[in-house]
């Protein structure tokens, strides 16, 4: 029966996202009335969505990225051994800011990873989730080190102390 869906997916048929055969997983939102409105309503509406979707994402991560980093950038003060109070950081703020950007930019990943995991009836892993962690740490590593090498101007040398 796989056999049967992609082909008729590949001849043609609905994208899985859309309903398919057997209907998606939250599309289409207004069940088989939406089928009647015409393809560009239903793109102008869903690009709507979707621009407010990033909207909000964009609001919550920059109030969330304000937080972090005062948290990371505060200070304490500590008696040195020899009886003098020096401030000190509590956190690397670079170590600390960089491994919540790393967690951050992988959240989608592991979020659909999840939603994968749990919406299937088996409770198998399917080929979506692991293989987009791992694309998209291979991107990470491989791409954006390529381009931060290749940006620096020729001659320059830096190090990260």
């Amino acid at each position: 029966s796989n056999k049967t869906k992609s082909s008729k997916i590949c001849s043609g048929g609905k994208p899985m996202i859309m309903g398919g055969d057997t209907g998606g997983l939250f599309l289409p939102l207004f069940e088989e009335s939406e089928e009647t409105w015409g393809r560009p309503l239903q793109v102008i509406l869903y690009a709507i969505g979707l621009g407010y979707m990033f909207l909000g994402v964009s609001i919550i991560a920059d109030t969330f990225m304000t937080a972090i980093e005062k948290i990371t950038s505060s200070k304490k003060r500590v008696k040195r051994n020899d009886g003098k109070m020096i401030t000190v950081k509590v956190w690397n703020g670079t170590v600390a800011n960089l491994s919540l950007m790393a967690l951050g930019s992988s959240a989608p990943e592991i979020l659909l990873s999840l939603i994968e995991l749990i919406f299937t009836e088996q409770w198998n892993s399917g080929s979506l989730g692991p293989g987009t962690i791992v694309g998209s740490a291979a991107f990470n590593l491989l791409i954006i080190i390529a381009i931060c090498i290749v940006s620096l101007p020729a001659g320059e040398v830096r190090v990260i102390k």
